[in-house]
């Protein structure tokens, strides 16, 4: 099979692993069905990476994933070589800022993590690649293997593919917890060692310094969102875990465990926005299921929790703490800082506001200006005047 055929299949199928955004250059002589993601650094800047499978001839038979070793599928391996030829090449016409690479398990977990650390390692020390590279650390390599990907890679993950124990076993029977599990322990005790080392000794090497990740498919099993949340939380506090991402169940494979339907996208973006409310807003997990298990999909969780507590509201610019101005909807960190930092100046009015460039579009039904609203003839009440499901409900881009 030539390079341009195993490009194709390879990073067409990869697009499952994670939820991203992918688009194809223009530029590019091979012009595969999905080939680029783009993914945002910590700094904000967006960069493309080539995603690809190393492999997608698995040995597992995962009854969610498109890869299974039962699918009747298209399957391709790269060599070594041709992979760091690849994106060496790549990288070098400025087609590409780094790599994200996976595979599905072939021969077995050692054997195909030691094919994917060959590729980093080449591209490295051989090449000189100085690109990001994210890293799929596979369930059930061996710990010399996992601590050795850290250092090669600028982030490296380990999906833990379903919420429950329970879940894992009956869609995965082939991945037992515990390979899961020990990889994520040993990399974030890896990478919390070395940032106490590095300020110590400025020669130490950050393992995978961009932090760590994981997935967690939602809708293939029957948890509510207020179960993910709660599992996310724990390895959030557990393995200092950067990102935890969500990924809508795609109804891929005929099979009596899963549901034949797709699960809707706004579910996963609903638990990104809860997910960020609770990490950089100080919403606790209670909050935002104070009246069901589930999140409410026609309004985003800010807003949700706004509308049931009318008591809460109008909140007054000018006397308003930061806590409190993350709680009114439309108004983020970004908007919070701006106005405590403007009202040292002088009392804040609406059209202040808007030369900050504070959105007021949902803002101006729960914010007040020294005691007076936006629109004195309207109420809190009636806050479904407002079309809230016409919005775009937007969520942060993955990172890097």
């Amino acid at each position: 099979m030539d390079i341009e055929r195993k490009l194709e299949i390879l990073s067409s199928y990869a697009k499952y692993d994670i939820s991203c955004v992918y688009s194809k250059s223009k530029n590019l002589k091979i012009r595969p069905k999905h080939f680029i993601y783009y993914s945002q650094s910590n700094t904000g800047k967006t960069i493309p990476l080539l995603k690809v499978l190393f492999s997608n001839a698995c040995i597992y038979d995962c009854a969610y994933c498109i890869n299974r070793k039962t699918n009747n599928v298209p399957r391709a391996t790269f060599t070594v070589d041709e992979l760091v030829n690849l994106t060496t090449n790549f990288y070098k016409r400025n087609y590409i800022k780094g790599l994200f690479l996976s595979s599905a398990i072939i021969k077995n977990p050692n054997f195909t993590m030691e094919q994917m650390l060959k590729v980093v390692k080449k591209l490295r020390i051989k090449e000189g690649f100085k690109g990001y590279i994210h890293l799929k650390i596979i369930p059930g390599t061996s710990e010399i293997l996992v601590k050795e990907a850290g250092f090669y890679a600028d982030r490296v993950s380990i999906n833990v593919e379903l919420p429950t124990k329970h879940s894992l076993l009956l869609l995965a029977p082939d991945k037992k917890p515990e390979s899961i599990q020990n990889p994520l322990i040993l990399s974030s005790k890896t990478y919390i060692e070395t940032i106490h080392e590095a300020k110590k000794y400025k020669s130490v090497k950050i393992y995978s310094p961009a932090g760590q990740t994981t997935q967690i498919i939602v809708g293939a099993t029957p948890e509510s969102d207020k179960n993910i949340l709660s599992f996310a939380n724990k390895l959030y506090n557990q393995y200092k875990l950067k990102r935890v991402y969500y990924s809508a169940y795609i109804a891929i494979n005929k099979d009596k465990r899963l549901p034949l339907k797709n699960e809707e996208i706004i579910r996963e973006k609903r638990l990104y926005q809860a997910d960020f409310l609770i990490r950089e807003y100080n919403f606790t997990l209670e909050e935002l299921f104070e009246k069901s298990k589930n999140l409410n999909l026609t309004l985003d969780p800010k807003t949700n929790w706004a509308v049931n507590h009318p008591d809460f509201f109008p909140i007054d610019i000018n006397k308003a703490s930061y806590d409190e101005l993350l709680r009114i909807p439309g108004i983020g960190i970004k908007s919070a800082n701006l106005i405590i930092k403007a009202r040292k100046s002088s009392s804040l009015s609406f059209e202040n506001l808007k030369k900050l460039g504070i959105n007021l579009k949902k803002a101006q039904y729960f914010i007040a200006c020294n005691g007076k609203k936006y629109d004195k003839n309207r109420e809190l009440t009636p806050l479904f005047l407002f079309d809230f499901t016409k919005e775009v409900n937007t969520v942060e881009t993955p990172s890097l």
